[in-house]
């Protein structure tokens, strides 16, 4: 069963028909995690509102994407260090239990449905709509909902567009007809392919072919690009290449494919040096775009199915009057959970702040700027070994013209990290801005790596000089010890 079998269309509760009135002073468009935030905080700061969702409210993240991915992955990631330390790995004695597995998936996501998230809507006393929205005028939204039923809406103040992203389709001659999977389809799934053939080297790849590979299928990585993860560091791709392919998933780097065909149960992969690869299921995972192609953006002046351009208010681009505001994926500023929901706090603050006419030049007016998405974006990749990064990665910070040095720290030799597993492989490093002696980025691949992330976030975002760094003592012996190791390497 994939993701359009469990929930093909909208419930039917909460259409057009349905609404008591027509007029909010805010409307977003998408209830998804970044939508609800906005809706969360416009209501906070004393706006009515209107939550407009197509599908489930909770979004991709609650239903395909964060949640169900990450509760494939925790399994496989426990397993596996449990594997890895003498006297845990002899009390193993079998293979992941995948019923069990997919169990536990399915109550992360409520059994797809989203009764819990409307109630919190409720809760809020956030109006909510269910139907497919468009832009049709200044302030003027149209809602048709799933039944052909329509209402023309107004907001007094401004329309959020939080509609989110879709999976990017490749130009791959007759990959529409072999019915690929799309990553929503990859984390709903019942049951495990065979043989898995994954297009992407990207984090959605990793991830999936990290956690099918587990469960059982015979996983073939089929990435364009000349190593996996590429916007990160290069030894992060590496080291998850070597632990993919150690567990016997078969990853080829640089090859770019062509055709795609079904034959029976069985689907053909042709790559451009001509060699083909036959699997049970296609998994395309390629990137995403976003989701504004029927939005009615040309009715404003916009281009259907780009992104929304926004300034660091989260206000649109390009529009008179300056009533539409965008956040989250469909904004193209950082397609990540976490930095959609930190915009989204924003977009509905500096909404109800204008709106109920809260002087600009303020201190507290200052602090509404979505600003930790240009160079502080920190990311987890839930591969095995995870992978962790924020800010530049050194090639970046080359690109923009900084003088930058690079200090390593092989994490297997700190004492935490080696008592954490044994043979504890991992690799860290810190780009340091040599002019400003400030880290401004940070890569971690390894075991347990994704809780070391947010001290280096926060010493990105504070621009922490590395000589105050030195006196954020880590405490011993925990894999954190590496931020001593790596400002020793610094010189200090």
């Amino acid at each position: 069963m994939t993701a359009r079998d469990r929930f093909p269309r909208p419930p039917a509760d909460h259409g057009p028909s349905q609404l008591k009135q027509t007029e909010y002073d805010v409307i977003v468009l998408g209830a998804g995690s970044t939508g609800e935030n906005v809706a969360s905080r416009a209501r906070a700061g004393g706006l009515s509102v209107l939550a407009v969702e197509a599908e489930l409210v909770g979004g991709d993240c609650s239903y395909w994407a964060c949640m169900p991915s990450k509760a494939l992955l925790r399994p496989v990631e426990a397993l596996a260090d449990a594997r890895r330390i003498d006297g845990a790995k002899q009390a193993v004695t079998g293979r992941l239990d995948v019923e069990a597995v997919m169990a536990r998936r399915d109550s992360f996501t409520s059994g797809w449905k989203d009764d819990s998230q409307v109630d919190w809507l409720d809760s809020e006393d956030i109006a909510l709509v269910r139907g497919h929205a468009r832009l049709t005028g200044v302030r003027q939204v149209e809602v048709e909902g799933g039944g052909g039923d329509r209402v023309t809406l107004t907001a007094r103040h401004a329309v959020a567009v939080c509609v989110g992203s879709e999976s990017a389709t490749p130009p791959i001659d007759g990959l529409d007809t072999v019915g690929a999977w799309s990553s929503r389809d990859a984390t709903s799934a019942a049951e495990a392919p065979g043989r898995l053939t994954v297009i992407g080297g990207g984090v959605v790849g990793v991830e999936m072919a990290t956690a099918w590979a587990a469960l059982g299928s015979q996983v073939t990585m089929l990435a364009m690009e000349d190593r996996l993860l590429e916007r990160m560091e290069p030894q992060v791709g590496a080291k998850v290449r070597a632990s993919l392919e150690a567990t016997g998933v078969t990853v080829r780097t640089g090859v770019r494919a062509q055709t795609a065909r079904r034959d029976g149960h069985t689907v053909n992969v042709t790559l451009a040096d001509g060699d083909e690869i036959e699997g049970d299921q296609l998994l395309v995972a390629a990137g995403r775009v976003p989701r504004t192609s029927d939005l009615g953006l040309d009715v404003v002046g916009l281009e259907p199915g780009a992104a929304l351009e926004t300034d660091d208010s989260l206000r649109v681009q390009g529009v008179d009057g300056g009533w539409l505001y965008a956040a989250g994926d469909c904004a193209g500023r950082a397609m990540l959970t976490h930095m959609g929901k930190y915009q989204a706090r924003i977009c509905g603050d500096v909404i109800a702040a204008r709106a109920t006419g809260r002087a600009e030049h303020t201190e507290a007016w200052q602090q509404m700027a979505a600003t930790a998405d240009h160079d502080a974006v920190p990311q987890v990749v839930f591969s095995d070994p995870p992978a962790a990064s924020v800010g530049l990665n050194l090639e970046q910070a080359l690109d923009r013209g900084l003088r930058v040095r690079l200090v390593e720290q092989d994490l297997g030799s700190v004492a935490g990290a080696a008592l954490y597993v044994d043979g504890y492989d991992g690799w860290a490093g810190l780009v340091v801005d040599q002019d400003r002696r400030v880290v401004v980025g940070a890569t971690f691949v390894g075991p347990a790596v994704a809780e070391l992330l947010h001290a280096a976030t926060v010493a990105v975002v504070g621009e922490v000089p590395i000589d105050r760094l030195w006196h954020a003592v880590p405490s011993y012996p925990t894999i954190s010890e590496v931020w001593l190791r790596l400002l020793e390497s610094y010189g200090l």
